[in-house]
């Protein structure tokens, strides 16, 4: 009975074994096919980012994240040294990106020398934006959904936005209509996700846009259960302890009315399906609407902004589906109450918050955060663009974004909210 039982207990032991060996074989060498390069690598230091303590022991790990964090650290010798050699071959790449994509070039970037703060004010800046959100995320009294769930509680599809570069040790979690697109192509750039001709891309700019917005480039949290089982969110805890994290935020209604100008004034062939005609019908009372955009357009049939506030104040929507990304709040984006990002960037200051990260993160000699375009919506626009909007919808539509506003230190838009 007794040998029986050790046997039994040594086929467990092996297969155990042998899983977390695969698991080590499929990050060096598996994901190579599909030209995800998800090794272990440690991450390089991220400086003087505030709430990262370099060289902190995993003690504080369970079990089992300690024995999976020694485990999978063998394979990091051979992972730096690849990521040196590449490292020096993104150095020798043109230190000026060159516009390729039509829509780049129609946007107009803004090439002209921005004078950035000095380290010391950004480091001050950093504290602040952290305090400010770890203070609200504290406090009892400001209530708002999901608050108060554990990382343990946020179900595996909403971890999509958080895409990591094991590279360089670095987790991103993309906002749509904050500057995601070309954040998305300098992570493509660091963890080398996507090749032209067999060779990394050294360029953000250059890699088109159908690429960059393909989830097949990215790895992300939600991926990590198909590829870990049920390791997965220990692998999860070990890289969000070790990892630098990273958003970037934007005042809510301003990026909401450059969703609604992205989706809705230029012709867009799904948001059409998905949402125009939706509005269209219940909202302007239209019927026997065009099944294409360029029909409706040529026709004089847009939604208007009108009708997108009452499509997001309208508590149907959300019992049909959750809000689309666009739009979606940050906080159900990005879980900042669950996750202690090491660095809160801002679409209002981004080219001075783009250029301190890169040189935090040691990458500012790789490449450079492609420049910002001139034609951004601007805050400016907030009294015209809501000017035909009701006072009771401008309110209601401030409760639906006020943890975002709160979290991260915008204004209430008194100007908007009383008559």
């Amino acid at each position: 009975m007794t040998k029986a039982r050790l046997l039994r207990l040594s086929v467990v032991l092996v297969s155990i074994f042998m899983i977390l060996l695969i698991i080590v074989y499929w990050d060096n060498v598996g994901t190579a096919h599909f030209y995800l390069h998800t090794s272990f690598s440690r991450p390089h230091s991220p400086g003087a980012i505030p709430g990262i303590t370099a060289g902190e022991d995993w003690e504080a790990l369970p079990d089992v994240d300690e024995f999976l964090a020694k485990l999978l650290s063998s394979s990091l010798k051979q992972n730096s040294s690849i990521s040196r050699k590449t490292e020096q071959l993104l150095v020798q790449g043109s230190s000026k990106p060159v516009v390729s994509n039509l829509e780049e070039n129609v946007r107009g970037y803004d090439w002209s020398t921005h004078n950035a703060r000095n380290s010391l004010d950004q480091e001050k800046l950093q504290i602040e934006r952290q305090r400010t959100l770890r203070e609200f995320c504290a406090n009892s009294s400001f209530a708002f959904p999901t608050k108060d769930r554990s990382f343990d509680d946020i179900p595996n599809y909403e971890l999509n936005h958080l895409i990591v570069d094991d590279r360089h040790g670095i987790i991103y979690c993309y906002v749509p209509k904050v500057a995601c697109t070309n954040w998305k192509r300098v992570m493509i750039v660091l963890s080398e996700s996507l090749l032209d001709q067999g060779v990394p891309y050294r360029n953000p700019l250059d890699i088109p846009r159908e690429h960059v917005h393909n989830t097949s480039t990215h790895l992300t949290f939600n991926k990590f259960w198909r590829r870990y089982g049920k390791f997965s969110r220990h692998l999860m805890k070990i890289k969000l302890k070790k990892y630098t994290k990273f958003l970037f935020v934007r005042d809510p209604f301003v990026r909401l009315i450059s969703a609604f100008r992205s989706k809705f004034e230029l012709e867009n062939e799904e948001f059409y399906r998905r949402f125009a005609i939706p509005m269209l019908k219940l909202y302007s009372n239209h019927t026997n609407l065009p099944t294409s955009v360029s029909e409706a357009f040529g026709a004089g049939l847009k939604v208007s902004f009108s009708d997108f506030i009452q499509y997001l104040l309208d508590p149907r929507t959300e019992k049909m589906a959750p809000f689309n990304e666009h739009w979606r709040q940050v906080y159900r984006l990005c879980h900042p109450c669950q996750i202690d990002y090491d660095f809160i960037g801002k679409l209002e200051t981004l080219d001075e918050d783009a250029a301190y990260l890169l040189q935090l993160l040691k990458v500012d000699r790789l490449l450079r955060f492609p420049p910002s375009y001139r034609n951004r919506t601007a805050s400016s626009w907030e009294d015209d663009w809501f000017a035909k909007i009701p006072l009771a919808w401008r309110q209601q539509l401030y409760k639906l974004y006020e943890a975002d506003f709160v979290l991260f230190g915008y204004p209430k838009p008194e100007n908007l909210l009383k008559d």
